[in-house]
């Protein structure tokens, strides 16, 4: 188990916790004095009220909560954030609503989900040419019937 440094920022903020031992985001919180409303096609920036220490070599995803997504058409605007493991300020959530009606967020409703994940460092290395494969260059939906 890998032990995440987190900080509150506020004395109502709430620490990330996930629904069962198998579930693998954390549930994010909305650190808010007061419902905001978003207007339909909208994406207002929902503070979290915690700042992480996120180890080297990880990153944490934030990613769209299904049930808020599915039942009130509100998720990240930019649909998966990155919280990189040397930023230290604020989580925070851009809800975008992608219904016709405007939506409300209350105070500590859960807003998302943050997943801590390992990446790879890579380094670009230049050719002229790449190994040729049976798709080849064949692009979206090249690969469906």
């Amino acid at each position: 188990m890998i032990e995440i440094k987190i900080k509150r920022l506020s004395d109502t903020a709430k620490i990330p916790t996930r629904e069962s031992s198998c579930a693998a985001g954390y549930d994010l919180y909305a650190d808010i004095p007061e419902d905001i409303t978003i207007n339909p096609h909208e994406t207002m920036k929902i503070n979290t009220g915690v700042a992480m220490e996120i180890p080297e070599g990880y990153f944490g995803g934030i990613a769209a909560r299904s049930g808020l997504a599915t039942k009130e058409g509100l998720r990240p605007a930019n649909c998966y954030g990155i919280v990189d493991s040397d930023y230290r300020g604020q989580i925070i959530v851009a809800l975008h609503n992608d219904s016709d009606v405007e939506r409300v967020v209350t105070p500590q409703e859960r807003i998302g989900q943050i997943i801590i994940q390992p990446y790879l460092n890579v380094t670009f290395c230049e050719v002229d040419d790449l190994t040729e494969t049976e798709r080849g260059s064949n692009g979206f939906g090249s690969t469906g019937k």
